[in-house]
């Protein structure tokens, strides 16, 4: 890639029809037939196949052109350190500004990346989350039961398993950081709007400012705002990064609890597991204690947590993202060495490998409940490669100092809202022959993936007697 003394607006044109030249020791280069766009609609569609498919033709690192943008991919589990712990060589900033700015029109250039995530920490972490985790949760209790106000517990409703799941977490988080009194169908009415839009990120700049917003004094989000006021951020700003907050802290729980409780109901076997480790859960608790305890907080799951785990592996589709900032020799756990070029991207794909490693995960496109539990119910944690313990072997949340700030909120709301649903509402599917809907291909790199398509279920409550013994 050759610099050329030419306008800007040219020079992006015209690169795409120079030759490279390679150096020896860099990355196979698949640069696509089309100039300058190189492999860019073929990645947008669906990176899981196209990825899938430069890894059988060059191995576990390669680069490829896209929309003008060079990509080093890096499928080697074993050598994600290399990149990861990397703060010198490569950033991480720019890309993630670049695409907040494009999707959510929003900039921060006041404020230190780091100082950012540490307010998030202290605030997603220690007192801080148990109140969030406590809010949460009673907030998911009330929103449940007054869905159900004026059906009786013989009579079924029905709707669709992603709908029900996605609606009732986005709900009990938003109440939950914003403390609003708002209709909260309509504002999850709009969301949705947004995040179906997300994609299409040409859209969703100007759909972004549709949702506004306003919170209490005390919440997690006025506590934001007062950060932000203090980093010198306007008003417009706030907002817009209100909607990112909301996206980024709500996108992930509905998807995730909709593909956990449609394994459980296309499982049967899991989903008797898991109803017999709470039913043994429920029965070691009293309740005579005061306030009574969170069978969940009291109690290991480790039945539970392999099938949150086992359903993340499937279905969470990060991307970690990284720019070259200066040329780097990245060191393969191999032995081999490759050069990076400075202006280059990196990227990681977790869900192609280590996820969907046969290698590492036997039959891996295969749902397996005890995936992640030993022989003697306690978690399991040790997988190989070419013999080699990893480290990495599961990275639904990313990995190193940029690991989600919200992982263990997260996890708790999932796990509260699955808990809550088979405790208090007799579920099946309308269809007992019903499969889970594919995912939506365009999602891959947004965190968790979407279905095409939904599950229909019916539902109804529990009489109050039995739903700690889950009949």
């Amino acid at each position: 890639r050759r610099t050329l003394n030419v306008s800007t607006s040219c020079s992006k044109i015209l690169m795409s029809f120079l030759i490279s030249v390679r150096q020896k020791n860099e990355p196979p280069l698949d640069k696509g037939l089309i100039p300058w766009l190189g492999h860019a609609l073929e990645f947008g569609k669906d990176a899981a196949k196209f990825l899938a498919r430069m890894k059988e033709k060059h191995g576990d690192i390669f680069t490829v052109r896209v929309a003008g943008h060079y990509v080093t991919v890096l499928l080697d589990p074993n050598s994600f350190d290399a990149i990861i712990n990397d703060t010198v060589f490569l950033d991480f900033t720019r890309a993630r500004n670049q695409l907040v700015k494009r999707i959510f029109s929003l900039q921060l250039p006041s404020i230190k990346p780091t100082a950012e995530r540490k307010w998030m920490e202290r605030h997603f972490h220690g007192l801080h989350l148990s109140k969030l985790n406590s809010s949460m949760n009673i907030h998911l209790q009330n929103l449940l039961l007054s869905d159900q106000t004026g059906f009786g517990p013989s009579e079924w409703r029905q709707d669709g398993l992603f709908s029900l799941c996605y609606s009732l977490l986005f709900r009990a988080g938003y109440l939950t950081l914003f403390e609003r009194k708002d209709n909260t169908a309509t504002v999850y009415k709009e969301f949705r709007k947004f995040d179906n839009l997300l994609t299409k990120l040409h859209n969703s700049k100007q759909k972004s400012n549709d949702l506004t917003f306003r919170s209490e004094p005390a919440s997690w989000q006025h506590s934001y705002h007062h950060f932000l006021q203090e980093e010198g951020v306007d008003a417009e700003m706030q907002k817009r990064a209100s909607l990112l907050q909301l996206w980024t802290t709500q996108c992930n729980a509905g998807p995730a609890a909709f593909w956990l409780l449609g394994f459980l109901l296309t499982h049967p076997e899991a989903m008797e597991a898991v109803k017999s480790e709470i039913r043994c859960l429920t029965l070691q608790d009293t309740s005579l204690q005061h306030p009574p305890i969170n069978p969940l907080e009291a109690h290991s799951t480790p039945v539970f947590d392999s099938v949150l785990s086992e359903t993340l592996r499937l279905t969470a589709a990060v991307m970690i993202n990284r720019e070259v900032v200066q040329d780097k020799i990245l060191r393969m756990a191999n032995g081999k060495e490759y050069h990076l070029r400075q202006g280059d991207r990196v990227c990681l794909f977790p869900f192609l490998s280590p996820q969907m490693d046969p290698e590492i995960h036997q039959d891996p496109q295969i749902f397996k409940y005890d995936r992640f539990l030993n022989e003697d119910i306690t978690v399991k944690d040790k997988f190989y490669k070419k013999e080699k313990r990893l480290k990495y072997y599961n990275l639904p949340w990313g990995a190193g100092k940029n690991i989600c700030v919200g992982k263990e909120f997260a996890v708790t709301a999932i796990k509260q809202f699955v808990f809550l649903l088979l405790t208090h509402l007799d579920m099946e599917m309308c269809d007992p022959e019903a499969k889970l809907p594919p995912v939506n291909p365009s999602r891959y790199g947004f965190g968790m993936l979407q279905p095409d398509g939904d599950l229909q279920v019916r539902y109804r409550l529990k009489m109050p007697q039995h739903r700690m013994l889950l009949i």
